[in-house]
């Protein structure tokens, strides 16, 4: 098996940082935290969303960047060096990553085409309504008109990023992406507050309703938080696996979190008011959202092909830093388990991208038919990743920090390299709180799915 040494490393803080935020900032801040805020209530949907960010978000987030450092290792061998009983949770962790990949790549090759029509000057055909629709389905006719194509170029690429390495490849674009996306954010939000009538909009987005809180809220909350910090996936085990002893744990998980936390807010900003200005209330919720109601939005807005060139463009920036962390982590996993060279490893979990992907991205045409649950395969993959198996290896974590391994295992690793802050906060957390709380999230999701109760 290929030694610790030779897995690479992060340059420093800012390196792990950046490459960290990198992949919780991604297209769950661009699409689903706006209609979440708007579904449930605006401001008090944003106030319960930091609440649980700065506790439960951090608490996990501290924990699985401890269980990488000190082991040196991805989710697998992570959780075998706790102990040979808890292999299976690791194995359970790197199944995620495998199954998010593929259809992340797919949803990033949508992105893609539509940021290079909004540059050829064809913005005005992604708004006629059916579009999205044509494309998503396969049956438009021209070569570059064919998801698959868009698809395959976009795993190509967030596949090449990760050969060059850790330093090389995934920081390196890191410090290139992550900035340009806040730049492009801002720009953004700072033009759509100079539109006629935004004020209205605003209210809508910030002024926070206590009449529209619910439990509904805090599980819509909790459940955006658990998608936009890129935890129970293994990223972020094996993102601490390669930083370095001196890096500060705790002060950079509540780096990330505030990071991910601002661009959220500012995606919502961004897009709240102006729909609600330009459509009106009552936000399309899913992918609708970003490939059917923004291209309304942009063809209303005055300048609105530009600002929807720079929004695509920042939409890819957001999918490649996410899809690139999803795709290292699975290379590491390979590389650790079974010794593999950096390209083999590479050239498979290319190969497992294109061939799972490809049911997603003919899920809406050729293979529309076969409908597993009753979704199609991009979003039976979502639901089954997102909705049940991320909070059960949430759950197992805290219970096996919480009780079997101990606190002190998460504490020891923080305070060798500075001090935790919220050590007594954290063995209240880990051990009661994030386990309880998502234990509701999964029964939540299941009942609500199923049709059997819904809060």
């Amino acid at each position: 098996m290929e030694h610790a040494a030779s897995r690479g490393s992060f340059s420093g803080r800012l390196g792990f940082i950046l490459a960290a935020a990198g992949s919780a900032v991604g297209l769950g801040n661009l699409w689903r935290f706006p209609y979440l805020a708007e579904q449930y209530g605006g401001g008090i949907f944003l106030l319960t969303y930091i609440v649980l960010v700065i506790t439960f978000g951090v608490a996990l987030m501290i924990t699985e960047i401890a269980i990488g450092r000190r082991t040196g290792k991805s989710c697998i061998d992570a959780f075998l060096d706790l102990g040979e009983k808890y292999k299976v949770v690791g194995w359970l962790i790197a199944i995620i990553p495998l199954i998010i990949v593929p259809y992340y790549c797919v949803i990033g090759g949508w992105v893609t085409k539509y940021f290079v029509e909004y540059m050829s000057g064809m913005g005005s055909t992604l708004a006629g309504g059916s579009f999205y629709e044509s494309f998503t389905s396969v049956s438009l006719p021209g070569l570059f008109d064919n998801p698959v194509i868009w698809f395959v170029i976009y795993a190509i690429l967030s596949v090449s990023v990760v050969a060059f390495g850790v330093q090389k490849g995934v920081e390196r674009m890191s410090k290139v992406l992550l900035p340009g996306l806040l730049i492009l954010l801002v720009g953004i939000c700072l033009y759509t507050l100079t539109l006629d009538g935004i004020s209205d909009g605003l209210q809508y987005y910030l002024v926070p309703d206590f009449n529209q809180f619910s439990m509904k809220t805090v599980l819509g909350a909790l459940g955006q938080l658990f998608y936009s910090l890129s935890l129970a996936m293994g990223i972020m085990i094996t993102y601490g696996s390669y930083m370095r002893k001196n890096v500060d744990i705790e002060k950079s998980a509540y780096t990330i979190c505030l990071m991910d936390s601002c661009v959220a807010f500012l995606c919502g900003l961004m897009i709240v008011p102006a729909v609600v200005v330009f459509i009106g209330p009552g936000l399309t919720d899913g992918f609708g959202l970003m490939f059917e109601t923004m291209p309304l939005v942009f063809e209303t807005m005055p300048a609105g092909h530009a600002i929807g060139a720079i929004f695509f463009l920042l939409a890819m920036f957001a999918a490649w830093t996410s899809s690139i962390s999803l795709s290292e982590t699975a290379v590491s996993i390979f590389r650790d388990r079974w010794g593999w060279r950096r390209s083999i490893a590479c050239i498979v979990c290319l190969v497992l991208i294109l061939a799972l992907g490809m049911l997603s991205c003919l899920g809406f045409g050729p293979l529309s038919n076969i409908q597993p649950f009753g979704m199609s395969f991009l979003g039976f993959f979502d639901f089954i990743t997102n909705s049940v198996l991320m909070p059960i290896a949430a759950i197992i974590t805290c219970i096996i920090i919480g009780y079997f391994v101990k606190p002190k295992f998460v504490i020891d690793e923080v305070e060798s390299s500075g001090k935790f802050r919220i050590k007594h906060a954290y063995v209240y957390l880990v051990k009661f709180i994030c386990p309880v709380l998502m234990v509701i999230i999964l029964v939540a999701g299941l009942l609500d799915y199923f049709g059997i109760y819904t809060i």
